[in-house]
């Protein structure tokens, strides 16, 4: 379960309701959880505890999807969709690489590309700029922003000044979503660390194996 505090419906300020209303219609989302996309939808609970926060988070989301009453993005929505995906992927994120991927869905994005994120260096179902976007994603994400000057240009042949400027926005905006998910186990986040030692068999737990060689201590 989330590891902060969720607001219910009666505790909603006036700014979260409307999202409640479209979201968890006729319900309390804390006592009855669930989207119609499937997720529990605590995001949205935990984040409405900090009105403000909810409010700048939302108001990204309000760019575009289902939220916007117009979008206001430039930017091709399946260039988008690609980098957030591959954020969500490459973060360790469930949440944000599966809302993605239907999101992905609904902007046309062929299944084939979807289905090759985890694995685009060496799929050959994209064409030269969506490789540039996806590298492009990668070194936000995986090197902390170290693009080089080739990367930057074979993206720059593909999009202009303002949709490269929107594609990094987005693209570090879920980065921060995926981090977040994670570190307070919200929707399909909330899992237990995969990563432990585990033991050896027996009374080799205390064996010397750094000589090469698997013998018991005295």
């Amino acid at each position: 379960m989330p590891r902060l505090k969720q607001i219910s419906r009666a505790d909603a300020p006036a700014n979260v309701l409307k999202y409640y209303d479209a979201l968890f219609p006729d319900r309390d989302p804390v006592a009855e959880p669930g989207t119609a996309t499937g997720t529990p939808g605590n995001w949205w609970t935990v984040f409405a505890s900090v009105p403000y926060v909810f409010d700048h988070a939302t108001g990204h989301f309000g760019m575009f999807g289902m939220f916007a009453d117009k979008s206001v993005s430039q930017l091709d929505p399946k260039v988008r969709e690609l980098a957030i995906m591959r954020a969500g992927y490459t973060q360790g994120s469930q949440f944000v690489y599966s809302q993605h991927c239907k999101a992905a869905r609904r902007m046309g994005l062929d299944e084939e590309k979807i289905a090759a994120i985890p694995h685009w260096e060496v799929a050959d179902v994209y064409d030269a700029k969506e490789r540039a976007v996806l590298a492009w994603a990668d070194a936000l994400i995986l090197q902390g922003g170290r693009a080089s000057d080739a990367l930057f240009d074979a993206l720059h042949s593909h999009l202009s000044d303002e949709d490269i400027l929107e594609l990094t926005y987005h693209t570090m905006g879920y980065n921060l979503h995926a981090v977040m998910c994670k570190a307070l186990r919200l929707e399909y986040d909330d899992v237990d660390e995969r990563i432990r030692e585990v033991a050896a068999p027996g009374e080799a737990e205390r064996s010397d194996w750094a000589g090469g060689a698997w013998k018991k201590e005295d």
